[in-house]
């Protein structure tokens, strides 16, 4: 914010008493890795021997994700900026799959008197994964325990944050982070205006891929036109062109069935046969530095373009860069003014528009055309 910006008064955020910071949780230490992943893949009947072969990923780093350090660095940095803009309100953590759990962080908001919560995801883009499984979790956790209404009432009541991909904050740390990554290309004997962008994200099966499209663009959508914006204003700012492409990562699931592609390995194996000797690898996907980036990127992606001969610098996520945690605090304003049916400008980026902060009936289920059968909170029809 700038030194001249007035600070919004603290009743800017009412009617809310509280923001969840709501993520999907990793292992502490190695024995928690089998349970997390049995969290993880509840209903799918993974055997544990799989399990055990899947966690090689988390052993390898001591059998600790980074999401959760990375995720207190995040909600550290929201109160202080909420507390520099004169806003009083607590920050709780929750998680999916693993302690802090939802139900946990439900406690706390109950200890805290809290009586209307804004959810903050920490996914950045619209996907079944992505936005409708946390909604569907908060009812889930909230029927369990006896606060979920035939009506939708709940004991603690929650709003969301709207899915935050094309915000302006979350594209302005994106392009800082590639504007550095070009700086660490041409360091590491690079260059800078020959180097390939390549964007990744977390990729999804091509059924959840399909019914992340409602009223919106798709999840692929979503990434490539943000995509867009991020490698025109790093152009304007390395003062050339900057040839780029989407990739994706992580998947799994059994090879029969089809998930979004290129994996970045194959692209990155096209592109060295393509004559391409320098890349720039841009996590736009993810908003912190957790496994999906330390492994996949950092571990796998990294060591593929050394085989290939391809100097390879990986960008930083947006994790706590000003913008960002500036613009989270910025869109949770923005909620809180809808929420008091006040005329907001919900400030974006590229051509797609703001996504929906209640969320439309059967919107982003797991597959296209097939109904949950699971409440989801946040949205219009609560058993959509």
């Amino acid at each position: 914010m700038p030194a001249n910006s007035p600070r919004p008064a603290a009743q800017d955020a009412a009617p809310y008493d509280a923001l969840l910071l709501y993520s999907f949780g990793g292992p502490n230490k190695p024995e928690d890795v089998v349970p997390f992943l049995r969290n993880v893949t509840a209903g799918k009947g993974i055997p544990d021997e799989r399990l055990e072969e899947v966690g090689e990923h988390y052993y390898g780093f001591g059998g600790k994700s980074p999401i959760n350090e990375q995720n207190l660095a995040l909600k550290a940095a929201l109160e202080a900026e909420l507390a520099d803009r004169g806003l009083d309100l607590p920050v709780v953590w929750g998680n999916r799959n693993w302690a802090p759990y939802t139900t946990d962080a439900v406690d706390e908001l109950e200890e805290l008197g809290a009586k209307r919560t804004v959810a903050l995801v920490t996914s950045a883009y619209s996907s079944y994964s992505g936005c409708r499984q946390y909604r569907e979790d908060l009812a889930i956790t909230l029927d369990k325990r006896g606060q979920l209404g035939a009506d939708g009432s709940t004991g603690v009541q929650f709003d969301k944050v709207r899915s935050y991909f094309n915000h302006p904050g979350f594209a302005e740390a994106n392009v800082d982070a590639v504007v550095e990554a070009y700086a660490e290309l041409e360091a590491n004997g690079g260059s800078g205006a020959a180097a390939k962008l390549v964007f990744v994200t977390h990729s999804i099966p091509d059924t959840m891929e399909a019914a992340s499209r409602i009223s919106h663009a798709t999840y692929s959508e979503q990434h490539l036109d943000l995509a867009e914006v991020v490698a025109t204003r790093v152009a304007e700012r390395l003062g050339h062109e900057v040839a780029w492409d989407l990739a994706y990562c992580s998947r799994s699931g059994p090879p029969s069935q089809p998930w979004l592609e290129p994996d970045v390995n194959d692209h990155l194996e096209v592109l060295a046969g393509e004559g391409v000797r320098d890349v720039v690898l841009s996590p736009i996907g993810f908003i912190s530095d957790h496994m999906e980036v330390a492994y996949d990127l950092d571990t796998e992606a990294l060591a593929t373009a050394k085989d290939l001969g391809i100097t390879a610098v990986r960008a930083g996520t947006v994790g706590t860069r000003e913008p960002f945690v500036r613009g989270l605090v910025d869109l949770l304003l923005e909620r809180a003014a809808l929420a008091r049916d006040e005329q907001v400008t919900e400030a974006t980026v590229g051509s797609l528009p703001a996504l929906r902060s209640v969320c439309a009936p059967g919107c982003c289920l797991r597959r296209d055309g097939e109904p949950s059968g699971i409440p989801a909170l946040c949205s219009t029809d609560l058993s959509s």
